[in-house]
């Protein structure tokens, strides 16, 4: 594997750094099941949803598979921005393991399976309705089954409270009325959410962040009745380190005795990148990441000893590059919204992924084209570059590269009647109500004359800080007709799309239902 082509946690001495992922993989929680890790996070309006990661190490992490392949409704048909699906659970219980995914806007629902690595069940709502957030199942030794939930202030008017409720024990519904047990306005914890359910030593244990994305610390509750009162501390914060937040994660073991803790940051543009910090129980409390003797809380580590798992495994990271010579899509990739299969062709012969130009409305933001192929940012800085054949464009078709977040833009080749033109699109999203508008700003850059194949390169390039410790990139676009020689065309500033990191990727649309294609030979990652 090209080591230049995603970030590698993994430092080969017997420690690790951190972030362990210089990826937007949202909202994580994670488990143990014998000597192999899970990790599930959030998706939103991105298909397939809720990526599955494993790791032997939890250091080195790959992406095995998702939940869903599709998102439950047809409001996914267009993408929904900041919608769909949010901060999920994956536990093991009884021979399966369960994902809790929770929708804003239409409820929350479980899926399970017994392989994580094949199919994944259709989803069971356990709850039908707007607003409950972040649930995590929960099962006591007396059997009876719980989740734990949080509340989104956008669709039901309240926030910083945390509810359990009982459960059938197979997740196929809840059983009666939940009970609210903390209330974050009145305890120093605004913003309370991502709620994760744990037992240890007779203690029931809620983690949950508060504080906000960017600005807030891990919380810990415990009680020795399930329903409370609890009481809390906080036991991860900032500190002096650059790790802002830190937000909502996992608490994880090792055969080997040891904890650990898992927790995103949001970095803006780059989205929220995943951290693993060391974890002790001092008096039946957790503290984690480096601290002082005496103290209650911890601070984030940048640098550490890796977890003991009794052996040393390969580096490995999620896929980045992709030559496109296998007969399925790489699990990197994400459409913008539901798909369907007649998009695209992987040609195996060819090593090319052929994408057909979809229909698009003259009239309709590309930021709200469903059939754009993304991949998250997967490094700090780096250039991506593309070659695509064009030579079954047809006219009325446009197809090029793409940047996808508020801030958003593209460079492409288009077929109008009297030839070729090289274009560039870009725009900004306006959210209101929770729903995203847009208008294109198109350009011609020049005419070009009939070519077979046109090289695409988007550079993402970070600048000094507009705020201490956060970083701020300048996205841009440039294109070639041999693949040596680059013209920049377009140059933005990055902006985090709605709850998610900066996408980019491919895209191929027409103004007419026949519309042509065009085959794309690679994808290729490196850094700067």
């Amino acid at each position: 594997m090209n080591r230049t082509d995603t970030w590698v946690a993994d430092l080969g001495n017997g420690n690790y750094r951190n972030p362990i992922l210089y990826t937007d993989y949202s909202d994580p929680d994670a488990i143990r099941v014998g000597d192999d890790f899970f990790m599930v996070a959030s998706s939103f309006c991105n298909t397939p949803a809720v990526p599955v990661l494993h790791s032997k190490d939890l250091v080195n992490w790959e992406v095995i598979n998702y939940v869903l392949e599709k998102l439950p409704g047809e409001r996914f048909q267009k993408p929904a921005h900041g919608c769909g699906a949010w901060a999920p659970s994956i536990r093991y219980h009884d021979g399966y393991y369960w994902v809790f995914v929770p929708m804003p806007d239409e409820g929350i629902f479980m899926c399970k399976t017994d392989n994580p690595w094949g199919e994944w069940s259709e989803p069971v709502f356990l709850f039908e309705g707007k607003g409950w957030i972040d649930p995590c199942p929960f099962w006591d030794d007396d059997g009876k089954a719980y989740m734990v939930n949080a509340f989104a202030r956008s669709r039901i008017g309240f926030k910083s409270i945390l509810q359990i409720c009982p459960m059938k024990p197979d997740c196929t519904g809840l059983l009666g009325e939940g009970q609210y047990v903390f209330d974050g306005n009145v305890n120093n914890q605004v913003t309370i959410e991502g709620p994760k359910l744990y037992k240890r030593n007779g203690y029931y244990y809620i983690f949950a962040p508060a504080g906000g994305v960017k600005t807030g610390w891990q919380t810990v509750l415990r009680s020795r009745n399930i329903y409370g009162p609890y009481e809390y501390k906080n036991v991860l914060v900032q500190g002096n380190t650059s790790v802002n937040g830190p937000h909502q994660g996992a608490w994880v073991d090792t055969l080997s005795g040891e904890d650990w803790f898992l927790h995103f940051q949001d970095v803006y543009a780059a989205g929220r990148i995943i951290h693993l910090q060391p974890m002790k129980w001092i008096n039946d409390w957790p503290v984690m990441g480096a601290y002082k003797e005496g103290d209650d809380f911890g601070v984030p580590v940048m640098e550490h000893k890796k977890p003991d798992v009794g052996a040393e495994y390969d580096i490995v990271t999620p896929k980045a590059s992709d030559e496109f010579d296998s007969v399925t899509l790489g699990l990197q990739w994400q459409w913008n919204a539901n798909y369907d299969n007649s998009w695209y062709t992987m040609d195996p012969d060819g090593s090319c992924i052929i994408l057909n130009a979809v229909k698009k409305d003259p009239e309709e933001s590309i930021s709200n084209v469903p059939n754009l192929l993304l991949q998250k940012w997967c490094l700090p800085e780096f250039v991506a570059d593309t070659v695509m054949d064009i030579t079954k464009l047809k006219e009325g078709d446009t197809a090029g590269m793409v940047s996808m977040g508020v801030n958003f833009g593209a460079v492409a080749v288009r077929r109008d009647e009297d030839g070729l033109k090289l274009v560039t699109i870009h725009g900004k999203q306006i959210f209101n109500q929770e729903v995203a508008s847009a208008k294109d700003t198109e350009e011609i850059i020049k005419n070009i004359e009939d070519v077979t194949n046109i090289f695409f390169r988007n550079t993402v390039k970070q600048t000094t800080p507009i705020e201490p410790g956060v970083p701020h990139e300048m996205i841009s676009f440039s294109y070639s007709l041999d693949g040596e020689h680059y013209e920049e065309v377009l140059e933005f500033e990055a902006l985090a799309g709605r709850w998610v990191g900066v996408k980019n990727g491919i895209f191929a649309f027409s103004r007419k239902e026949d519309g042509g294609s065009i085959a794309c030979d690679y994808f290729r990652i490196r850094a700067l």
